[in-house]
C-alpha cells in the first residue's frame, strides 16, 4: 500500500504547543472580562439543521455555508429536477434540500437564537451569554481569513435598553486594553442606513445598497458607485448617496448633517437619536480606545436591525478583529417574536496574527516545565517521584525524564524543551534529603533542600 503525504485542508490549521499557550491567553483574557461583565458560558453543536442557517446571513453568506451531506446513500430517492429549474443556482438549491439537511454553523448568533427558542423557560431574562467556540465558512482563504476559526461571542438578549450597546463597548475597551492592542472602535445603525435608502428615494434597496457601501474600504468609491448601479440603484439616488459616503469631521457635525438629510425619514432619525445616546455616554465613561461614527460601516449580515459595530487594529494591517450589533427580532424566526438582543464577536484567529505581529505576549508565557527531574535509575526515580509530586501539588509545572538515559540526551531534551531549571538527584543528595538545582540559562548549580527548590521555582 502506496503511503500518503498528510495534509489538511486548506483554510484549517494545526496548532503547536506554544502557539496554544499564545490562544489559550487570548481566551483566558477575554473569558475573564466576560465573567466580570456578568455574562454566563452556554455551548452549543458544532452542526445545525440547515434551516437554522439558511436565509439568516444573506446572499453572501448562504453561499458559505458548509453543507453536509446526509449519511447512508444520501442519493437515495432523489427525485428528477423540477421543471423550468434550468439556471444552476436553483439545481444547486434543489440538489441541496435532499441530500444534506445539516450544516457547520457559520457564526455563533443564529444558533444562540435557536437556543434561547428552545430553552426560554429555563433562561432568566434579560439573557446575558457568552460563547468560545469555533465556527466555519466556505470562504477563500487569504491573510487573517480562515475556513475554520473560533469566535468569542457575549450577547445580552431580552432587553431593549441602549445601555447595554455602552456595555458591549466598555468590554470591547477592556479587552484590547488588556491584550495591548490598540483599536478604532467604529458605530453605525441600521436605522441610519435605512433613512439613507429612504432619503435617496430606494427604500426598497437597503440591502443591495448595504452590500456595496460595505465593500468602500477595500475597494473604493468607483467601484461601489458601480455595484450600486448593477443592482438597480439609479443614478439620481447615487448621486444623492455619494455626498453622504464621504462625510467626514467631528461626529457632532455628521450628526448635524443626517438631522437635516432625514427631514423626511422618521426611521432616520430614529438611528441618529440612539446613535447621540450610546457615544455620548461611551464619551462620559473616558475609556481608553475612541470610538468614532461611521456612516459608511454596513457590515453585511442581514438580522442587524439597530447598531452596528466594528473593530480594527490600529498599528497592523488587518481586517475587522470584533464586530457585532443590535438584532431586534432574530429569535422570531423560531417562534419567539419580539426578543430584542445586540451581541458583539471577538475573532480570536485575527487577534493572535495581530498580536504576533506585534510581539504583545508576555515574553513568560510558554508552554513548558519550569523543572526537569534527570532520571539517574530506579532508587533515584523513586526518590524524584515523591519530589515531582509535591512541586506539582504546589502548582509548579514539572517533570521526570522517563527514562535513565545518557545525562547529555537528558540535558539536550531540557534545552530543547526551553526548560529553565534541571533538578539533579544521586545518592549523595538522597541520603542528605537535598537535590542540586541547575539554572540551565545561566549554568549555575546548588544544592538546596526541598522547600528551597519550591521557594526558588516559584518566583
Amino acid at each position: 500500500m502506496s503511503s500518503q503525504k498528510p495534509s489538511i485542508p486548506k483554510g484549517t490549521r494545526d496548532f503547536s504547543p506554544a502557539e496554544m499557550v499564545r490562544r489559550n491567553f487570548i481566551f483566558d483574557v477575554i473569558r475573564n472580562v466576560f465573567q466580570v461583565f456578568g455574562y454566563q458560558p452556554i455551548e452549543t453543536p458544532a452542526m445545525e439543521n440547515l434551516s437554522t442557517l439558511m436565509g439568516k446571513y444573506g446572499e453572501e453568506g448562504d453561499k458559505l455555508l458548509f453543507k453536509i451531506l446526509n449519511s447512508g446513500n444520501y442519493l437515495d430517492g432523489l427525485p428528477e429536477a423540477e421543471s423550468g429549474m434550468r439556471d444552476a443556482g436553483s439545481r444547486l438549491v434543489h440538489l441541496t434540500r435532499h441530500i444534506a439537511e445539516k450544516g457547520l454553523r457559520y457564526d455563533l448568533t443564529v444558533p444562540f437564537a435557536r437556543f434561547v427558542v428552545q430553552h426560554q423557560n429555563d433562561l432568566v431574562f434579560p439573557f446575558k451569554r457568552y460563547q468560545i467556540q469555533p465556527v466555519w465558512r466556505a470562504d477563500r482563504p487569504q491573510k487573517g481569513r480562515y475556513r475554520e476559526f473560533f469566535q468569542c461571542d457575549v450577547d445580552v438578549i431580552g432587553s431593549n435598553s441602549l445601555l447595554n450597546e455602552v456595555e458591549l463597548g466598555q468590554i470591547i475597551d477592556t479587552v484590547f486594553s488588556r491584550l495591548g492592542i490598540n483599536v478604532l472602535i467604529r458605530l453605525n445603525n441600521r436605522k441610519v442606513l435605512a433613512g439613507i435608502a429612504e432619503a435617496i428615494g430606494a427604500p426598497d434597496k437597503l440591502t443591495d445598497i448595504t452590500v456595496a457601501m460595505d465593500k468602500l474600504d477595500k475597494t473604493g468609491m468607483d467601484k461601489v458607485v458601480d455595484e450600486l448601479i448593477e443592482r438597480g440603484i439609479t443614478y439620481e439616488s447615487v448621486e444623492k448617496l455619494q455626498p453622504i459616503l464621504t462625510l467626514e469631521g467631528k461626529i457632532k457635525e455628521k450628526f448635524d448633517t443626517l438631522t437635516s438629510f432625514f427631514a423626511n425619514s422618521t426611521i432616520g432619525q430614529k438611528g441618529i437619536e440612539e446613535m447621540r445616546i450610546v457615544l455620548q455616554h461611551l464619551k462620559d465613561l473616558d475609556l481608553k480606545n475612541k470610538f468614532d461614527f461611521d456612516i459608511t460601516l454596513a457590515r453585511g449580515l442581514s438580522y442587524y436591525t439597530g447598531t452596528i459595530i466594528e473593530v480594527k487594529a490600529l498599528d497592523a494591517a488587518m481586517g475587522s478583529i470584533c464586530g457585532g450589533g443590535r438584532y431586534d427580532d432574530l429569535t422570531g424566526i423560531f417562534g419567539l417574536p419580539g426578543m430584542s438582543g445586540v451581541g458583539i464577536s471577538f475573532g480570536a484567529d485575527r487577534i493572535c496574527d495581530v498580536m504576533s505581529e506585534l510581539k504583545l505576549f508576555p515574553e513568560t508565557l510558554q508552554a513548558v516545565s519550569r523543572v526537569l527531574f534527570v532520571n539517574f535509575g530506579t532508587e533515584e526515580e523513586k526518590y524524584c517521584l515523591k519530589q515531582l509530586a509535591d512541586l506539582r501539588k504546589a502548582g509548579i509545572p514539572a517533570e521526570l525524564y522517563p527514562d535513565p538515559s545518557k545525562l547529555k540526551k537528558q540535558m539536550e531534551y531540557a534545552n530543547r524543551k526551553n526548560i529553565p531549571f534541571v533538578i539533579l538527584v544521586g545518592k549523595d543528595e538522597m541520603e542528605q534529603g537535598q537535590m542540586a538545582l541547575k539554572d540551565m540559562r545561566s549554568g549555575e548549580q546548588k544544592i538546596c533542600t526541598p522547600g528551597e527548590v519550591k521557594q526558588i521555582l516559584s518566583w
